[in-house]
Parts: C-alpha cells; structure tokens; sequence
C-alpha cells in the first residue's frame, strides 16, 4: 500500500503543459514530489489522516513560473526605495522621489522609470532632480540599468569616475544622463550591505510568490548576493529556487573553487557566466547592423556626429566575448550574454559557434534577442542556443511605440519574433527582466501581440515560462512541467488563460506552492 500524501488538490483543472499538454483532476504530492495525477476518486486513495486536502474549486493550476531573466535585488529595491514604473510624467517621478525620501538613508533613489510611454518623452536630468533636493545624492535608474539620471551632487560625487563618452553633455554641460559604463560608480555607491540586502531579497521573494514565481534565474552583480541566498536556503527561508547567473569577472575565481554550471543544492544552483555585448534600445546603445531612426551619436567631444553612423556600441568587444566564451566553455560553463541588437546577437552566435566544442549540449544563452532576421533565426537553431528572452518588452512594438521610433516599421516587425524562433526549433525560455516583475504580464503580452510573428498560443506562451526556462537551465528533468516524479512547485490561477485570453494580465495567483509546501494562499 502507497504511504500517504503530504498535500492532495482536487476539484482542478491541472494543465501539465508537457507536450502534448494534459488534463487532469487532482493531485497527490509527498516529500515534495507529484506522486500521482488523476481524477479525485483515484488521488484521494492517498490521502491519510494527516494529509492535508485542499478543493480547488475548479481552478486552473499549473507548474510553478520559473523567470528565467531576473534582478530581484532591484525588486526588493523597488518595494523599499521609489518605484517609477508607474509614473506617466516626470514630474510624478520628481513626486514618487520626494516621498520615498528616508531621512535615515543618505541616498534618494529611483528604479523603473519608462519615458517612452510619457507624453513628454524624455530622460530625467540633473535639473529635474536637483528640484528633490541639493544636497543629497539623488538616483533614478531607467527600467532597463542601462541609463541614469543623477542630481549635482551624485554628479559632482563621481564625475571623475564616469567615461566621459558615457555622460551625456548639452551646451558643454553635463546633462545628468549616463549611459552604460558610466553608471558602474552609481552600481557600487549605492551596493547595499548584508543586513540590508538580506531585507532586499526577503521582500523581493515573498512577491515573487505572491505573483506565482516559484524559481528564478538571477544575474548576480555583487558578491554578497551568493552567500546570502546560500544562508538563507540553509536555514529554510528561501521560499523559491535560485539560479545564480554570475558577471564575467568572477569566472576564474567560480573556476579555481570548482563552482561550476550545476552546482548546489535544490533551492540554489550555480547556473550561467553572464556577459553583455551592447546596450539598450532605450539608450540608443544596442548594436545594430543599420544605423538607428532616430540616430542621436555623439563624438568624443560631444559634439554631435553624423547620424547615418549611429549604430549603437559594443559594451564587450567581439574579441573579448570569444576570449570569454572560450575560458568559460573550457571551464564547462553555460555562457549567457545580453545582445539585443542585430549585429550583436550576430557576433555572439558567432562565438558561441566558434568557441564551444559540443553547442547543443553547452546550452548557452543569449538574453533578449530582440532584433532578428531569418538567417539570425536560423544561426540560432545551429548551434543550439537558448533565447532568453522578455515577452514584456512587447508593449514596446505598438505602431508608433519605442521600437517603432528608434528602429522604424521595417526593423519594428522583426522584434522578438517569438512564434518564428519556435517553428525553427529554437528553444524559448521567457523572463521579465523585472520590466515590470510578473509572469503574466509577459504571457499577457506575447499571446496579445500587435506582430504575427510574435504572437504565441496560450499554451506556448505557458510552456516558455515554465518547461522552456526550465530547460534553460537543465532542469527539464525535475521541473517545468508537472509529471509524477517531479517537483511540486505549482501555482494556481483563479481564471482560465484559455478561456479569458485577453485579459490574462488580470487574472490573479489564488496559490503557489513550491517543493510541496504553499508559499503564498490568497484563496
């Protein structure tokens, strides 16, 4: 005879999302494993005197989302500082700002802000936010990390820091807009320290939860993030599972130790070496093979440059990435790199292809791969290469939105080309980039697309953020989908995707259970 279940849910309608999909009725967990799928009269055989049994009321209960691009730190970061996603103004921004203000804290900081859905579509400068205050340090950090804006005194504080072909200069005066490299002070001025990331990263897992996150894909900038996922699993209080994708510089250091791709335990594995090519469309920075729209370049005095050659910069150099991607592979390392460009995606496939000795199975990423033609898509499908890539950015590729202003109707259509990448048999993991935070904004999104080629079917745009990012990161076999065996990280909606597919962005978690135990229970 079976021994009992810990959990059973019955009254379900259960989508595996293997492929094909199936339906079941209930489900029987122990030890935080399925143990058995079927209708309720087969499953509640399982349940005991201490099982916990729980009616689900006809709802739709899934595997758990996996995000598979993420920055909790910035989460936590945004629940605790200013969050100016959704301001629609700057002058909400310079609002948002003057109430978050801590007196206790020496910095006034901003995360998420998006001018290119405001009226007066523009970055924040310096004499925006020298209106929030003269004598302390203020930040405000654009949703994609690739643009700042700062006050004169964080200005003054690290100007001899910045490159100063990554600050912005207007009538010979810096604007208070950086770019790029020159944010990389602002990244280590305002590095929280260990109490206060361990606060961060509470904050930001516990919505991860309440949104219907069970495991994440992490790209680590600090060194203290590691250790106090680490600490924090160790001592039960890691409610999802971490992938820790590193930067580039602690390659030799993760190899001398021997912590490599896979390694750890359940809730925290090392997973990829994270790397970048280019920059962001928003910061007109991404690489690409034609030159932007709407060029704006600048020459190294800041004079303005002819505009048929702005095509954006490398922020790591084609050589230099082959260089990486050779040390990493030889490591045995997963490589990740951020390339949102034409060329840039290109360049790296290139690497990839050139500097991996089995590319099917190294699994190497590149994140965003926003620009796309059909010889790009089909590099992809050679050497194997995961698209990591963001549904959410599609709110971008309206008629006259972002992509639309820096690209032009030609390039517009061939972003995030998601239903093409899947038909060539290239793997698709989905992530948010926390632009915003949330699995089914994104789902929303790549279901609701404006282009053909974007557009995916419920069922694919939930199967690449569950099944697709789990096989990003090698876990096809213990996650993703939900088959007996695996483990119960779940989640449960309170409406049907299928049946309210224009409206999935308001359906709401009812619950999310991760390794059989429940996380979050708004029933």
């Amino acid at each position: 005879m079976s021994a009992a279940a810990d959990l059973v849910l019955t009254n379900a309608e259960i989508h595996t999302l293997t492929d094909p999909d199936e339906t079941y009725e209930a489900i029987a967990i122990r030890n935080g494993e399925t143990v058995r799928l079927g209708t309720d009269y087969d499953v509640t055989f399982l349940a005991g005197v201490e099982t916990e049994e729980i009616d689900l009321d006809g709802h739709v209960l899934l595997p758990g989302f996996i995000d598979a691009h993420t920055h909790l730190e910035m989460v936590g970061r945004r629940l605790v500082h200013a969050d100016l996603s959704e301001a629609d103004s700057p002058e909400e921004c310079l609002s948002l700002l003057e109430e978050a203000a801590d007196p206790d804290r020496e910095w006034i900081l901003g995360y998420g802000y998006d001018e290119s859905s405001w009226a007066e579509s523009r970055l924040l400068t310096r004499a925006d936010l020298d209106r929030v205050s003269e004598d302390r340090p203020v930040v405000t950090f654009r949703e994609d990390l690739h643009t700042a804006g700062v006050n004169s005194v964080a200005l003054d504080r690290f100007h001899e820091e910045m490159p100063n072909a990554d600050v912005r200069i207007e009538n010979d005066e810096p604007t208070g807009v950086l770019v790029e490299e020159a944010l990389d002070p602002l990244f280590g001025a305002t590095e929280p320290g260990r109490d206060e990331l361990e606060d961060l990263l509470g904050a930001a897992t516990e919505r991860a939860t309440e949104l219907g996150v069970t495991g994440v894909h992490e790209m680590v900038r600090g060194s203290q993030a590691p250790r106090v996922y680490r600490d924090l699993a160790s001592e039960g209080r890691l409610p999802i599972r971490v992938r820790l994708n590193y930067w580039s510089d602690h390659l030799d250091g993760l190899a001398e130790i021997g912590l490599g791709t896979n390694h750890g335990g359940e809730f925290v594995r090392t997973g990829a070496i994270k790397t970048y090519t280019d920059g962001s469309f928003g910061a007109r920075t991404a690489k690409l093979a034609e030159p932007y729209a709407d060029g704006d370049a600048e020459g190294d005095d800041g004079m303005m440059a002819d505009v048929s050659e702005d095509t954006g910069q490398w922020v790591v150099s084609p050589e230099d990435l082959h260089d990486l991607v050779r040390r990493a592979d030889g490591e045995g390392f997963q490589v990740t790199a951020h390339a949102i460009g034409d060329r840039a995606i290109e360049a790296t496939l290139e690497a990839y292809g050139a500097e991996t000795d089995d590319p099917g199975a190294a699994r190497h990423r590149i994140e965003h791969a926003e620009l796309l033609d059909e010889d790009l898509i089909e590099r992809f499908r050679r050497t194997g290469a995961v698209a990591s890539v963001q549904p959410n950015f599609l709110r971008w590729a309206e008629e006259g939105g972002l992509y639309d202003e820096r690209l032009g109707e030609r390039r517009r259509k061939r972003t995030n080309r998601y239903t093409d990448l899947l038909d060539a048999g290239v793997p698709l993991a989905f992530g948010s980039d926390c632009m915003p935070f949330g699995p089914l904004y994104g789902i929303h999104r790549a279901v609701n697309a404006p282009i053909e080629g974007q557009c995916l079917p419920v069922t694919e745009a939930l199967r690449a953020y569950t099944h697709g990012a789990a096989y990003a990161s090698f876990d096809e076999d213990r996650l993703g989908t939900i088959e007996t065996g695996k483990k119960a990280d779940l989640v449960v909606l309170d409406r049907s995707p299928w049946e309210y597919p224009e409206g999935i962005e308001d359906i709401e978690i009812s619950l999310t259970i991760v390794d059989g135990r429940v996380a979050h229970d708004d029933r």
